[in-house]
């Protein structure tokens, strides 16, 4: 039988939304935020050459400043105060939370709650400022050495560049950090993911336009296009199906007497979603492949190792050793980014100490057992539906000229974003409805008084 709160969420009446001030002041601020943002990446760094960088972006397109140009919402292209997004927040939080499972100090900083959180997000901050900082210096560097025919991508060289640069990046990175944060807690939706998502759907209607240009002038049929934005839709109804996909283990919880009054004995699920890891085995997948591929561009061909100019061609994109170090990739990092977020061992103890039960499972080492086993299982599944969801836009993209914005990982992004933002205001909607039916029994109370 559903509970309450899923009654309550069933017969959800959007109409309730005009009363809800509360969470139209969250969506309005969320709404500012993300402008000041779009806003940010249109404010260019000092001294940089932006027809070079545009030159160099194109050139480049294929590689990783294409992939982190996307994510960056056109930002590093443009080589705006953005350039370096939000990126090095993210790289933080991955290496601060994979540390934590490794090193027993940070693993108990992790379980001592509201505390322990603040502490971790206060090394994460600092890892931050450290990225970033290594980040954009070698960024300053690079422009320093880029050249095309328009020139170099540097007005005026030196010291002084360098340090504005690095300061300009990192500053604009820790301004997101900070502005991600404000979002998450005076708006609606995580702040990081959606500016993430603002930065790739900033330029969904560019890359429409050009898919649409393609079709028009010939280089792809329009019979082509529209399979293409028939197969789109059916691909996003895919990722929302399996994102929401999860399977639920039943747990029950034994009857207890308490003077003369039973309790207990109800029976509740856990659910464990297929794809746990999220969009991150796709991103870094791309990252690490992508690397020997942008090097092979920026070296002189014929300075280039002959192992270098070898590899840059196998792996790039559409070439089968590309597709199956990428399919390997994302199936590697699924499975870690799993083991990492969820430990079987702790579940099945913290179970048992609440006094809850797998049916037809022994408590302890059994029950680890078993959650390990349909972890395993989700697992595979979800790093099956992540390599299919990549790879198919992957041979779009490199047999048909598709725009680099409908990719697998785009697409993966903007859907999970979407979900959990729509899930967050269909919370606040239950609770304001839960403060109306509140407020209206305690009037009842009264008059019948």
């Amino acid at each position: 039988m559903a509970s309450a709160a899923e009654q309550l969420a069933a017969n959800l009446n959007f109409s309730s939304f005009a009363n809800a001030t509360e969470l139209k002041k969250r969506i309005w601020f969320t709404l500012g935020a993300l402008i000041v943002y779009r806003i940010g990446t249109y404010i260019p760094v000092p001294g940089v050459d932006a027809t070079v960088m545009g030159q160099l972006l194109a050139r480049h397109q294929g590689g990783i400043l294409g992939m982190f140009d996307m994510f960056t919402g056109g930002a590093l292209g443009r080589m705006t105060v953005f350039a370096l997004n939000i990126m090095p927040y993210i790289s933080a939080s991955i290496i601060v939370q994979l540390m934590s499972a490794a090193i027993p100090s940070l693993e108990a900083l992790k379980k001592e709650g509201e505390g322990g959180r603040r502490k971790l997000n206060e090394y994460t901050r600092y890892l931050t400022v450290v990225i970033a900082l290594f980040q954009a210096y070698g960024i300053a560097i690079g422009l320093e050495n880029m050249h095309t025919e328009a020139g170099s991508a540097v007005v005026s060289p030196g010291m002084f560049f360098i340090v504005s640069c690095v300061l300009t990046l990192v500053g604009g990175t820790m301004f997101l950090m900070w502005l991600g944060e404000q979002i998450t807690s005076r708006g609606v939706g995580n702040g990081i993911s959606l500016i993430i998502f603002a930065g790739i759907v900033a330029n969904l209607p560019n890359a429409l336009a050009s898919l649409f240009q393609l079709g028009y002038t010939g280089a792809l049929s329009p019979f082509f296009v529209l399979v293409f934005l028939v197969l789109a839709a059916v691909t996003i109804a895919f990722i929302v199906f399996m994102e929401l996909a999860q399977r639920r283990v039943v747990i029950q919880y034994p009857k207890r007497q308490v003077g003369q009054r039973m309790f207990g004995g109800d029976s509740t699920h856990m659910p464990l979603k297929v794809n746990t890891a999220g969009s991150i085995p796709p991103i870094f997948a791309s990252s690490v492949l992508l690397i020997p591929v942008t090097i092979a561009g920026f070296v002189n061909n014929s300075s280039m190792p002959g192992w270098l100019s070898f590899l840059g061609q196998s792996l790039g994109q559409g070439q089968p050793l590309y597709m199956l170090f990428y399919a390997a990739m994302i199936v590697f990092f699924s499975y870690f980014y799993a083991a990492v977020t969820f430990n079987p061992q702790e579940t099945a103890e913290n179970l048992r100490k609440q006094g809850g039960f797998v049916p037809g499972i022994r408590p302890g080492a059994n029950t680890a057992a078993f959650f390990d086993r349909i972890l395993t299982r989700i697992t595979t599944i979800g790093a099956l539906y992540l390599v299919a969801v990549c790879l198919l836009p992957q041979i779009l993209i490199s047999h048909y000229n598709v725009p680099f914005y409908f990719g697998g990982t785009s697409l993966i992004i903007i859907v999970t974003v979407t979900i959990d933002t729509v899930t967050q205001v269909q919370s606040h909607l239950v609770a304001h409805q839960y403060q109306g039916l509140m407020r209206r029994g305690r009037g009842r109370k009264g008059k019948m008084r």
